[in-house]
């Protein structure tokens, strides 16, 4: 099934990098696709529970979706996560 999430702080392709190895490591996630402009990520999955799991990974490596709040720690993890990306 295909579904995506809205997140917030999703600014630059450093972050769309971390967000999809950190993505990849799930088996059962395919065909990851990141919307920059749209903060939209988009992917395939097997099972419901799958699709809980990708929210919840997203919160935690600070990109939270629309619904949850977007606490300073949130915004903090997902400045690591930005840099990170940028140089893998």
């Amino acid at each position: 099934m295909k579904t995506s999430v809205i997140v917030q702080n999703l600014k630059c392709d450093g972050c769309a990098n971390t967000i999809t190895q950190k993505l990849s490591e799930f088996r059962n996630i395919s065909d990851v696709h990141i919307n920059i402009e749209e903060s939209k990520i988009s992917f395939n999955y097997i099972k419901e529970e799958d699709a809980f799991l990708v929210k919840e990974t997203l919160k935690k490596i600070g990109y939270p979706s629309i619904e949850d709040e977007n606490s300073l720690v949130s915004k903090t993890k997902s400045f690591i996560s930005c840099a990170t990306g940028k140089f893998s």
